[in-house]
């Protein structure tokens, strides 16, 4: 299965697999910006490699949760009308229109263009803010499956993964997200070493870092990830997008 990926930014990406076209957590906003929630506040220091008016034709939304400004702005959410945008069960009664709400492991069927995918939804844990998703995107009869992991820290269900499908690409939420106003400043998205070891439990192939950097809550970058899974001798497992730069793999 040949498949596209563009990194946008965050955790954003333009997801093309078999002419179907998915976007991720769609952040669109300009940066920099501050976003103020009381004992929270939120800052972003790099915008989008790609404006949401330069997107080609998107045919549906794939949502690991809608109540963060990290995962899904304004401008992101203009995105979202009129087309299948599926999320977390709490998500879609938010979001309403065409919003689809996902429970672990349930199954929804999206085609476009000739082709049917199947998305999944899977376990996640978003540390003590609120309900996460994340997603098997498979094509029926294709031997590998696409796992993106949400904004997860990574939990014990995770392990079922590899056991249900057998993982081609897996797009890892990482950064090691911290707010000192939740749990002493708890992981509510996984670090590199957790990244590495689901990267390990799952048996990807391929490892496509995101939602790493662009934003201040962000305490690991590029360069504790790769010297994590190097230690783990997973180095040749990690692969870097450049944002705004489509690649393809099989």
């Amino acid at each position: 299965m040949e498949i596209s990926v563009t990194h946008i930014g965050t955790a954003t990406v333009l997801l093309e697999v078999g002419g179907v076209r998915l976007v991720t957590d769609p952040v669109f906003d300009a940066a920099p910006a501050v976003y103020d929630y009381g004992p929270v506040v939120l800052r972003s220091t790099q915008g989008p490699a790609i404006d949401i008016a330069d997107l080609p034709p998107v045919d549906a939304v794939l949502l690991s949760h809608d109540d963060h400004v990290d995962n899904l702005d304004a401008t992101g959410r203009t995105l979202l009308p009129g087309r299948p945008v599926l999320t977390t069960p709490s998500g879609a009664k938010r979001l309403g229109d065409r919003a689809v709400g996902l429970a672990p492991w349930a199954t929804h069927e999206l085609s476009s263009n000739g082709t049917t995918l199947r998305i999944i939804g899977t376990p996640g844990l978003h540390g003590p803010i609120g309900e996460v998703t994340g997603f098997i995107v498979e094509v029926p009869g294709e031997e590998e499956a696409i796992y993106i992991s949400g904004d997860t820290v990574y939990i014990p269900d995770l392990d079922k993964i590899a056991r249900r499908f057998k993982i081609g690409t897996a797009l890892l939420h990482l950064g090691a997200a911290r707010f000192e106003a939740f749990g002493g400043g708890e992981l509510i998205s996984m670090d590199a070493a957790q990244g590495a070891a689901l990267a390990r439990s799952l048996q990807a192939r391929r490892v496509l870092p995101i939602h790493y950097s662009s934003w201040e809550h962000f305490t690991e970058e590029r360069g504790e990830i790769s010297a994590r899974f190097a230690a783990a001798g997973l180095a040749d497992r990690l692969h870097w997008l450049t944002p705004g730069l489509a690649e393809s793999f099989d």
